[in-house]
């Protein structure tokens, strides 16, 4: 048998982008995408998500927007409860962070210059788009784990267009003002935002790829193999 090793590429190539160039994405291509997407399976094929998708001056005002809410505040106001992570986990994040740091210069101890790094999440790090993902409020944390899977589908669907995509918790972690900007009604959560563009390919913040851990790591065996 003859192995398909598309979605082999698609998950090697994909990766996080942190520096877009300004041009557009052309509708018909997000409307594959987004075709694509809608795909997601579902329980129960519930089909939870809403999907809003920014344009031209739109993007811009929500650039602008999403950067002065951000100023000043704790950066904390998601509708789902924040993360603790410890352990493996904080090793992990600390990790992925030092790796972005070191690409881009910015040395262990400089607040400043990582402030400014983080700043780049809510300038969408120059992306033309950004499509904002919320669930029902109802569907509690089935609704959000079915949402996972259209993020994830998303951002492959994106790979196989030679899009380049960037999953932001940080855009969710400005709830209030993502909720009055866009009009969403209080029984939708705000999940993420995901900026999507075309990869500005010189930037040193996209020149650094994030490990995989093991199957050691996260797979438990029970049984004898077949």
């Amino acid at each position: 048998m003859t192995r398909d090793r598309t979605l082999d590429r698609l998950l090697a190539d994909r990766w996080s982008c942190r520096a877009f160039r300004p041009e557009p994405v052309g509708k018909d291509t997000i409307e594959r995408i987004l075709t694509l997407t809608q795909r997601t399976s579902s329980w129960c094929n519930t089909q939870p998500w809403q999907v809003i998708v920014t344009m031209g001056e739109e993007t811009e005002r929500f650039r602008a927007g999403l950067l002065r809410a951000s100023e000043g505040a704790d950066n904390s106001a998601y509708d789902l409860p924040s993360p603790s992570y410890e352990g493996v986990y904080l090793e992990r994040r600390r990790d992925v962070g030092w790796r972005l740091y070191d690409a881009v210069g910015v040395k262990r101890g400089d607040r400043q210059a990582s402030a400014r790094q983080g700043r780049e999440n809510f300038r969408l790090f120059g992306a033309p788009h950004v499509a904002i993902v919320s669930s029902p409020r109802a569907l509690g944390p089935y609704g959000a784990l079915d949402c996972g899977g259209f993020i994830q589908v998303f951002l492959l669907a994106a790979e196989a267009e030679g899009v380049a995509t960037i999953a932001q918790a940080a855009i969710a972690s400005q709830t209030p003002f993502v909720r009055r900007h866009f009009g969403l009604d209080e029984d939708r959560i705000v999940l993420c935002g995901i900026s999507f563009g075309y990869a500005d390919m010189d930037h040193p913040s996209n020149t650094f790829r994030a490990p995989r851990a093991s199957l050691s790591e996260v797979v438990t065996w029970k049984g004898e193999p077949a």
